[in-house]
């Protein structure tokens, strides 16, 4: 998956070993860095949202593999 901005994904263990158990979050993404990286990796920064509220607790800048990324689905 080739994140957005405005995105919000499920970063677990599939994205980078250290989002594994409880490392794992609910992330909307601000920007997407065009710095050169690993082919399949990139590095994202945004929000941590807490999973119950969806508010924002953290920003955080994260190097994840874009084919571990999940979208996750937003109601309105």
């Amino acid at each position: 998956m080739d994140p957005r901005v405005g995105d919000v994904l499920i970063v677990d263990r599939r994205a980078s070993v250290q989002f594994n158990g409880s490392n794992a979050m609910i992330f909307r993404v601000i920007s997407v860095s065009d710095k050169a990286t690993y082919d399949g990796w990139a590095w994202i920064t945004g929000y941590v949202l807490d999973p119950e509220t969806g508010d924002a607790t953290d920003r955080r800048e994260i190097f994840v593999l874009r084919g571990g990324l999940r979208a996750m689905r937003v109601a309105r």
